[in-house]
């Protein structure tokens, strides 16, 4: 972790619906306490992240959350118009974004959405930057898309450099490919939930990331993990008694608690089998609240200093 956090740009990803977007602000959060300038860039135009912080409306525009914190929302088409415009002289660039064949090619050709998507990431998290606002980052962390369209995001520069063959897009493509490559530079997260679905996807991902790119998930984090409130032995005693309290809210209350002694359990068993394959992996508590929120997204950074 204390490595991970040394890197130029982290990439959270994960099947839908895990938290990727609360364990990529828990990650900032922690980074930022230790001093780190640090933006979380989110995709697709989601800016769920700045809603704990009271802030609407993000966009793309680098905001700041709050000390040493960061956020914008890629879009991609503003992505390519920013670069376009440095490299195209004066009018031509905008006369070239509205052009229906450019258009045309823009929708059809692979890998420009997600090029564009994790070229600006990569334009972050350099030192020397050409765009946007200009200001230096110690640490930008990408709010990837779920596994399969965050590894396809990754797989995009090298897919278009062969594509392009030659000229300014193909050395871009090629710089960002190894930037994205280079263990020292860019590190990757992969999170899952204690579920059966999300911890074969999440043993998938790294398999294909190893295989297809060679690159290595330096990270799992199991999110959203119960607490183990019973024991096996609690849990027989609560079954023993079988409604002879006579008590119908008390009968729900231990109805309630044995399932959810189940479900911790199903958990665990979920956790144990992710372990056998993967061995960096941390867990993180399941919060009750009803969406994220600035007091959860403390508490969850305050558990990965712990684990550092």
């Amino acid at each position: 972790m204390t490595l991970l956090l040394d890197r130029r740009l982290v990439v959270v990803t994960g099947k839908g619906g895990v938290g990727r977007t609360t364990v990529a602000g828990a990650l900032a959060l922690v980074a930022a306490r230790a001093g780190k300038r640090v933006i979380v860039a989110e995709v697709s135009q989601q800016e769920r992240l700045s809603r704990p912080f009271r802030r609407e409306g993000v966009g793309y525009s680098e905001t700041e959350l709050a000390e040493n914190l960061y956020a914008i929302s890629i879009d991609p088409e503003h992505a390519l118009e920013e670069y376009l415009g440095k490299q195209v002289p004066g009018l031509l660039s905008g006369a070239l974004l509205h052009n229906r064949i450019f258009e045309y090619f823009v929708a059809a050709a692979p890998g420009v959405r997600e090029l564009t998507t994790i070229g600006k990431a990569w334009e972050l998290s350099q030192h020397s930057r050409r765009y946007g606002s200009g200001d230096h980052y110690d640490l930008v962390i990408l709010d990837a898309p779920a596994s399969g369209q965050g590894l396809a995001m990754l797989h995009a520069p090298k897919t278009f450099a062969e594509i392009a063959r030659v000229g300014p897009i193909r050395r871009r493509a090629d710089g960002i490919d190894e930037f994205l490559r280079d263990p020292k530079r860019t590190g990757v997260v992969s999170v899952a939930l204690p579920q059966e679905m999300p911890v074969n996807e999440t043993i998938e991902f790294r398999e294909r990331l190893r295989d297809e790119m060679a690159i290595e998930t330096d990270l799992v984090v199991v999110n959203q993990l119960l607490p183990e409130r019973f024991t096996g032995e609690d849990a027989e005693r609560i079954e023993a008694v079988n409604g002879a309290h006579g008590s119908e809210e008390v009968a729900a209350a231990l109805r309630a608690a044995l399932s959810e002694h189940r479900r911790a359990k199903s958990q665990r068993a979920q956790l144990r089998r992710l372990r056998r394959e993967v061995d960096d992996v941390i867990t993180l508590p399941f919060l009750w609240d009803p969406e994220m929120t600035l007091e959860g997204l403390n508490r969850l950074a305050d558990d990965l200093e712990k684990k550092l």
